[in-house]
């Protein structure tokens, strides 16, 4: 019983020692702030700036109802839903950008 115990302890002390070395903590922290700029970005688009692209359009949806109709069988390309989330990706992008380098993130160590 007291090997078992020992190697949960050796077990817990090798994993601790794995999430400093490899940064584990720093990593969640980065996925989290990304997930919730990837939400912000997003109802930058939806909520800012399709709107008057949709007016433009003279459609309420903006880009998302933008759609070719294949023949009479009820299907369509939705290339506005394409292009409304090729616009979200390249503002991300772009925000990402602007960040990392506000942040100096980009810089190589020696």
């Amino acid at each position: 019983m007291s090997k078992a115990v020992g190697a949960l302890k050796g077990g817990a002390s090798g994993f601790m020692t794995f999430v400093k070395e490899q940064n584990i903590v720093g990593l969640a922290v980065g996925l989290t702030l990304g997930t919730a700029a990837g939400v912000l970005v997003n109802s930058l688009i939806d909520n800012v700036i399709m709107p008057p692209i949709g007016l433009l359009l003279g459609s309420a949806e903006g880009l998302r109802g933008w759609a070719i109709a294949l023949g009479d069988t009820g299907a369509k390309i939705a290339l506005g839903a394409f292009l409304n989330d090729l616009i979200n990706f390249l503002v991300l992008a772009l925000v990402i950008y602007i960040v990392v380098k506000a942040l100096k993130l980009d810089l190589k160590k020696d």
